[in-house]
């Protein structure tokens, strides 16, 4: 009888052994306010499952950029990654609606369109048969022009400059069509590139001016607001397979969960990423946005089906 019980207690172990569950997330360098949006999500994770799924992170780019992230969820030797939209365009084209400039009106657009799963869903799962698929969204803020050398003012300021962009098509055609050189980069390149006159500028929001210390290489920030690129957590669909139905259901919902907390921390992060940046010498402009878009309009007529229907539902909610 005492040696039945043992073996049974002995296999209870193994089967609470067998049933935990460690997904390891990985991300390149980000702003405090997402990266705590990611920390919030292993917390709801391993709360909402009793701890029998847990997160393990790996932060900064120690598993590589985000593409090879990518790859490495796609590949299933990494469970859970949080890459730009931008990005994703490579791996479905539906995503190059993200980066269309001027897509977006501003914040609380933004917010209407990403929170709608008649648009987003059909997006997320636009990559589950090459082996990953979204499972939410965090804000990234207004991306912007910055200088080393002069501020961008008007269109014809960027003419010549040698601008780093996103690793998308649709980013580098932007970028040509308001009269720039786009050089498609790694962030982790991109101080070293201002220092060194490689680049003339880059586009990015606040955060790279203060966590990327991009402030101390390049003095000019220019308020054109170009594009609105979400985040996007995406998880591999072998590890989503792996899941019992319910941790599965439980890792969906705090993704979606940890959405939210990064909405009630945004706003205040990025003022105080504005203030620290000043704090840093940089000055900053609002240039007349209307000949921006005019610019590059033309970008809208060469749409594919499925990205210009997109950007019509996108353009529909405008508040």
């Amino acid at each position: 009888m005492y040696k039945s019980l043992t073996t049974l207690a002995l296999i209870t172990l193994m089967s609470g052994v067998a049933m935990a569950e460690e997904l390891r997330f990985g991300y390149a360098q980000n702003a405090t306010p997402t990266v705590e949006a990611m920390q919030k999500f292993g917390e709801l994770v391993a709360a909402k499952t009793n701890g029998e799924v847990t997160v393990a992170f790996f932060p900064d780019g120690q598993l590589g950029g985000e593409r090879e992230l990518v790859e490495l969820v796609q590949s299933g030797a990494l469970d859970v990654t949080k890459v730009s939209g931008g990005l994703l365009e490579s791996f479905a084209p539906v995503y190059g609606v993200f980066p269309m400039p001027f897509l977006f009106d501003d914040q609380a657009h933004f917010y209407s369109v990403m929170d709608d799963a008649a648009i987003m869903q059909p997006i997320y799962d636009a990559t589950k048969g090459i082996g990953f698929v979204g499972a939410t969204y965090y804000n990234s803020g207004a991306r912007n022009f910055y200088t080393a050398s002069k501020p961008i003012e008007k269109v014809e300021d960027l003419k010549g400059l040698k601008i780093r962009v996103l690793q998308s098509p649709t980013s580098i055609r932007m970028a040509e069509l308001l009269g720039a050189t786009p050089v498609a980069m790694s962030q982790a390149e991109v101080y070293t590139s201002l220092q060194q006159g490689v680049l003339d500028g880059a586009e990015n929001n606040e955060f790279a001016m203060t966590i990327a210390r991009h402030a101390e290489v390049a003095k000019h920030y220019s308020y054109d607001g170009h594009t609105r690129i979400p985040d996007i957590v995406v998880i591999s669909t072998a590890t989503l397979e792996r899941l019992t139905p319910e941790h599965r259901a439980a890792v969906l919902e705090a993704a979606k969960e940890s959405t939210e907390f990064h909405k009630s921390v945004w706003d205040a992060a990025v003022e105080a990423a504005k203030a620290e940046t000043a704090a840093m010498g940089v000055t900053f402009y609002t240039p007349d946005v209307a000949p921006f878009r005019e610019a590059v309009k033309v970008m809208y007529d060469d749409l594919d089906a499925e990205r210009a229907a997109v950007a019509n539902a996108i353009r529909a909610k405008v508040q």
